[in-house]
């Protein structure tokens, strides 16, 4: 029998932080499923304590008390949630007195500083990057191409937009991407558009079997989706990059996460936020 647990992130900013360490921890228990509930920018005494009858009425409902991850760091807010009937983890009080303790400083308990605006410049630098990210993607325009810090290539649904993105946004990378059409595969030759940029290519490759589930979603019952017709794209993609020289990842059971990640180490790319 599955057991289910009520989850509760709550944040005073984003509950990105609160969601993002939570999963982590959450990933481990395999047997559980979790009911999930976020609950982001709790910055009145008003919103604190709806979130908290939520919590208790959670608690009512399922018998268990509901797990709560928070990062809240106003003090009465906290005293609030403290009140309730879930079982809290509170981030910053687990793990800022001992970071305060090795660096011999104080905190500033600042709201918002892991997913706000912070550093101006930092945060212009990422809007660039996304700017362009979505000003070259899909082969859109190769016009400043030369820009780019990296460029994506694959067939149609290997993973290039949603890593292209990723890049972009968590560090700041100016990423292209350009698609392989059947024409490319078909003489499996790089494109002569992309020619004079292969040093910055890297190279996405999927089985042809998870393409063809990919593609079926959107287009049931096409050629494009055919098994047939995803096994010669694939194969001729890979034919490609070993030609070519290009760098590549197979993404057949990689997030977009784990995707953006690779790229970054095997192109020795740095971060820029």
């Amino acid at each position: 029998m599955t057991i289910l647990r009520t989850v509760f992130f709550l944040s005073d900013s984003t509950a990105i932080t609160a969601e993002t360490l939570g999963h982590s921890l959450l990933t481990q228990f395999e047997s559980i499923r979790f009911k999930e509930n976020s609950c982001p920018f709790i910055n009145s005494i008003e919103k604190a304590e709806e979130v908290k009858e939520q919590i208790n009425l959670a608690k009512q409902k399922n018998g268990a008390p509901p797990l709560i991850f928070s990062t809240l760091m106003a003090p009465q807010l906290k005293e609030i949630i403290k009140d309730s009937d879930g079982f809290l983890i509170d981030f910053f009080e687990t793990f800022t007195p001992q970071l305060e303790q090795e660096l011999q400083s104080t905190a500033t308990h600042a709201i918002g500083r892991s997913h706000g605006m912070g550093n101006f410049s930092k945060y212009i630098s990422r809007i660039d990057a996304l700017n362009f990210t979505i000003n070259h993607d899909d082969g859109g325009s190769l016009k400043h191409y030369d820009e780019a810090q990296i460029i994506l290539i694959g067939v149609s649904r290997s993973g290039k937009t949603p890593a292209c993105f990723y890049l972009s946004l968590r560090y700041g990378i100016h990423t292209a991407n350009y698609p392989l059409t059947d024409t490319d595969v078909d003489i499996s030759y790089l494109p002569k558009s992309l020619k004079k940029f292969r040093d910055k290519l890297f190279g996405l490759s999927i089985s042809a079997e998870r393409l063809h589930q990919i593609r079926s979603k959107r287009y049931p019952d096409s050629k494009y989706a055919s098994l047939k017709q995803c096994k010669f794209e694939a194969q001729r993609a890979e034919l490609i990059y070993r030609q070519e020289g290009i760098p590549f990842v197979n993404t057949t059971n990689m997030s977009v996460e784990e995707i953006a990640i690779t790229i970054l180490q095997e192109a020795k790319l740095y971060r820029h936020l």
